[in-house]
């Protein structure tokens, strides 16, 4: 429960230190006086966000801290997932500075707002204005419903549902991707068989190349060793190698008696030598070469392809064009894996969806269970609050789809008269029958959680007379088993408070602050005859203030 707030530097409120009972507080004020201030101040402690304006004084900090007892709560596990100490009694602490950084204190420690939020559900349930017009929609009521079924088999669905959701965008970023891979895929295995097929060697661009030259000349290289053949070996002993014997021959027989004849002598030996050899290549390289239109046709052909296919993907080699075609290949085995991925994944959401459809109809039928009794626990309390003719169905319908709090479509139905039949509340209750149905829910509700604080902040908002009495009372019988903490401007509530605090607006030097303070048992006295007439109030009014105190709770 809440145990001590302290607010510092916060809108209306300079400073102030206000201790709660553990029962029935009441807060009461007139309008504009700053009684919902406290609840921003709240706010903040569960983790909403920070704002400089709320500083009233620009140069200093604002601080808002709290004390709470959790002892019993369960929480030992999420303060040990947040690596913080845990004590039965919590301290929350919310800076906010000039500079608009906030800080956050759990235990004195530095905390980040997260682990504010997370505590926040098991500390308080604030219950604002806003909240009793959430009361008309499906997804709100849905969750009042599991709160009062206390739906362990939604903790379930919500992680199935989750696995589910995951696999499923995985399916379909797969799919998509294996849609776009299609728009190519095609393409891509024309190319790949095309280059497959060409059956490509690194080096034999350049060796085509060159036997196409020597193709494409072959009769006038044939022709010119020919005509080299015939000029150095004459048949008529006129050719060089036949002239070159002879004159090695005449100077065979001086060469001895002179050292430059012999030199010559030595030269022609050589020249002869040579020239043998170039007629022997001569002979080889005429034999080699063979002209073939045939052959030359299959090489043009072939360099054909090449340069073809070079053209195609924009390269001017053979190595490259073997790159292209590896890549497209591993492109096209990757497109085979993600065919085996894509069915590993559907046969993945499809075991999940089965477990997904077992604990939503584990779900459903606790919900059904669930309502029923919340039907019948919700009559009494609705009698008592006036509407005794009243009827509340929770239906719950089959959902389109599986939706993060189940497969139903939950609706609270209401009928205020006897007789009548139960429609959806937007369409049927007025504002004041929303305020007592909310308050009848939360009391219903409360009843089986451990939730050890709820604060209304002006639920009773439409309802006057016997039934504001009735509220009373049931926020009092509420406040056997948790604390509640009710904004109020009725009187007939404030009198069945334990503990009553004032907020008050006052003007202090060149501006307005706000102070909260607990009042006596005199003063609750004359401040609930004020709100009940005047100020001051009358006799009459004093009458009934005591009057409205002094009467017995109802259970």
């Amino acid at each position: 429960m809440l145990k001590t707030l302290h607010i510092e530097n916060y809108a209306l409120i300079r400073e102030t230190d206000i201790a709660f009972d553990g029962g029935f507080v009441v807060i009461t004020g007139e309008t504009g006086a700053g009684k919902s201030i406290m609840l921003g101040a709240l706010g903040l402690l569960l983790g909403q966000r920070a704002d400089a304006q709320v500083l009233s004084d620009k140069e200093r900090k604002c601080v808002v801290e709290a004390a709470f007892d959790i002892a019993g709560l369960g929480l030992e596990p999420l303060f040990e997932s947040y690596d913080a100490d845990y004590d039965d009694t919590l301290i929350l602490r919310r800076e906010i500075l000039p500079s608009a950084k906030s800080r956050a204190f759990v235990n004195d420690s530095p905390a980040n707002l997260q682990f504010l939020k997370e505590l926040g559900p098991h500390i308080l349930d604030i219950h604002s204005q806003y909240q009793t017009l959430t009361l008309t929609e499906s997804s709100f009521q849905t969750q009042l419903l599991d709160s009062f079924a206390d739906n362990s088999p939604l903790a379930d669905y919500q992680q199935c549902y989750r696995s589910y959701s995951s696999l499923k965008r995985q399916l379909e970023q797969l799919t998509a991707q294996d849609t776009e891979n299609n728009k190519v895929r095609d393409y891509n295995l024309f190319l790949f068989d095309e280059l497959q097929a060409a059956h490509l060697q690194e080096d034999e661009q350049q060796e085509l190349e060159e036997e196409s030259t020597l193709l494409e000349h072959a009769e006038g290289i044939k022709e010119a060793l020919g005509t080299v053949a015939a000029l150095s070996d004459g048949q008529e002993g006129d050719g060089v190698l036949s002239r070159l014997a002879a004159s090695r021959a005449a100077l065979s027989h001086v060469a001895s008696f002179h050292e430059g004849i012999d030199a010559i002598y030595q030269r022609l030996d050589s020249c002869m030598i040579e020239m043998q050899d170039i007629l022997s290549e001569v002979a080889s390289l005429d034999d080699k070469i063979t002209y073939s239109p045939e052959r030359q046709s299959q090489v043009a052909e072939r360099l054909d392809l090449i340069y073809r296919l070079q053209k195609k993907h924009g390269v001017d080699t053979i190595a490259a064009l073997l790159e292209i075609q590896n890549r497209l290949g591993e492109q096209l085995k990757d497109a085979e894996n993600l065919d085996d991925l894509i069915r590993e994944k559907m046969e993945q959401v499809d075991k999940v969806f089965a477990q997904l459809q077992q604990v939503a109809d584990r779900l459903t039928q606790s919900r059904r269970q669930a309502a029923a009794m919340l039907e019948g626990q919700l009559q009494p309390v609705l009698a008592a609050l006036g509407m005794a003719s009243a009827r509340i169905v929770a239906d719950i319908q089959p959902a389109a789809d599986y939706l993060p709090l189940g497969h139903d479509v939950v609706r609270l139905l209401f009928n205020a008269n006897q007789g009548g039949t139960p429609r959806p509340l937007a369409d049927v209750a007025s504002g004041g029958e929303l305020s007592r149905l909310m308050l009848a829910i939360k009391s219903v509700v409360t009843r089986r959680s451990l939730l050890p604080t709820i604060i209304f902040d002006e639920i009773d908002s439409g309802v006057s007379g016997n039934i504001s009495v009735a509220v009373g009372s049931i926020m009092r019988h509420m406040a056997d088993h948790m604390q509640v903490i009710a904004i109020s401007h009725l009187p007939q509530i404030a009198a069945k408070a334990a503990q009553h605090l004032k907020v008050a607006k006052a003007v202090e030097g060149a501006s307005t602050v706000s102070r909260i303070h607990q009042l006596s048992p005199d003063q609750r006295e004359v401040e609930i005859a004020i709100m009940l007439s005047s100020n001051p109030p009358t006799e009459a009014a004093l009458q009934t203030a005591r009057e409205l105190m002094q009467i017995p709770q109802h259970k």
